[in-house]
């Protein structure tokens, strides 16, 4: 079902449009809606679930098909159209979060038809560019913003962004978001039991992103994500941060790689908590073709009570993929990894090795092996098999999490 607010962005764009026709008559209109670009994105996906608990193993095997069209542009308009439905292929042997199969492990991928886009752009201001609608936001490594596209229904949001590049080696993204739709799909409604089986989160958040890349160092992000949340105050944050990220030669074609970055996150407008807990990350590395190797250690911060959160990000890709911290425990989190790439033949192999403990306490809580194998074919298509092994010592259980898929993308 297409949300109230996602109805009025498209019948905002349809009527801006049908406004326009009389300027728009003639074969530049014509050319702006024929000569738009279609897209269509396949994914099929084998996933299981063991966990050392009550729950059965589960076994979710679907595809989902992604499919839209971009109109070209004409006086500066232009409109996004972009559906998504996934289907469950033979048995579905897990707890999706919408079919009640409460027996098994979660695997977060519901069946679903929805629409995953419908925004209406302008970029008829210099070096600008405006949308309004249903639309997919990714900023920087996508710790606080992104689109979860790991999931089969990718997070996207409903609201207006604008992207400006005027001043030199710099780009600023601010918006306004007053829903996300998230992976549970519209099927994972109110009354639930937790936040996180909603699959709407309805907000007045404003956001506001700026990259500069003309330090010679790296690239510098100064951010702040004011998220408001309509039905649950308690997740109402204010989040402010620095990013930088760079890389130098050190020797004939090899590179140190370096991150660093710091955000403070607080309460903010009806949470009833009066809080502040910091963020604090830093990553280096070294890359010589196509070999790369990481350290890199990740603090989010907790009180005992409360604690730092990301619920906007694409959770999936921190923390290792057995997903065991999507909600950061109000103890905190730290954690120390090891990461290492490479290719050989075309075949992408990433190992990555993961120390979980506790920011109040020190409690260890647990280590994790992340493995994946990956293989594109041609420029369209990619399959792969990622494993994920996470070994508890005072948190969650222990979890083994194996992925097959393939996709297409035209």
């Amino acid at each position: 079902m297409i949300s109230t607010q996602l109805a009025h962005a498209v019948s905002l764009s349809l009527s801006l449009s049908l406004l326009a026709l009389p300027a728009f008559a003639g074969d530049s209109f014509a050319d702006a809606i024929t000569g738009g670009k279609p897209s269509l994105d396949a994914r099929y996906r084998y996933e299981s679930v063991s966990q050392e608990n009550a729950l059965k193993a589960a076994n979710a095997s679907t595809l989902r098909l992604r499919f839209g069209y971009e109109t070209g542009e004409f006086k500066g308009f232009g409109v996004m159209l972009e559906g998504e439905h996934l289907s469950v292929l033979g048995t579905d042997n897990y707890n999706s979060t919408t079919n009640r199969k409460t027996a098994y492990s979660i695997i977060a991928d519901p069946e679903f038809t929805e629409v995953n886009q419908a925004y209406l752009s302008y970029s008829g201001l210099p070096n600008t560019k405006l949308k309004y609608g249903r639309q997919r936001i990714v900023l920087d490594n996508q710790r606080f913003i992104g689109n979860v596209g790991w999931r089969q229904n990718e997070q996207t949001f409903d609201g207006l962004t604008v992207v400006n590049q005027s001043l030199p080696a710099t780009t600023i993204t601010a918006g306004y978001i007053y829903n996300a739709n998230r992976v549970f799909s519209d099927q994972s409604k109110p009354p639930v039991a937790t936040f996180a089986n909603v699959g709407n989160a309805h907000m007045k958040s404003p956001i506001l992103n700026v990259s500069y890349k003309g330090w010679r160092v790296g690239e510098i992000v100064g951010y702040g994500y004011l998220l408001d949340y309509a039905d649950f105050a308690t997740s109402s944050t204010q989040t402010w941060g620095l990013r930088l990220k760079g890389d130098t030669a050190i020797a004939e074609g090899m590179k140190l790689l370096y991150t660093a970055e710091y955000a403070s996150q607080s309460d903010y407008k009806k949470n009833p908590a009066n809080y502040s807990v910091d963020y604090a990350f830093l990553e280096a590395g070294l890359a010589k073709g196509v070999n790369i190797v990481k350290l890199g250690y990740e603090l989010l911060e907790g009180n005992g009570t409360k604690s730092f959160q990301t619920p906007l990000a694409t959770l999936h890709a921190f923390n290792g993929w057995a997903d065991i911290f999507l909600t950061t425990p109000v103890n905190g989190l730290k954690d120390a990894y090891l990461g290492a790439g490479s290719a050989l033949y075309g075949i992408k192999l990433d190992a990555i090795y993961h120390d979980y403990r506790a920011d109040k306490g020190n409690a260890r809580y647990g280590t994790e092996w992340n493995l994946q194998v990956t293989k594109p074919i041609a420029k369209n298509y990619l399959i792969g098999i990622k494993y994920a092994s996470y070994n508890a010592k005072t948190f969650s259980v222990d979890t083994d999490k194996v992925w097959l898929w393939g996709e297409a993308k035209f």
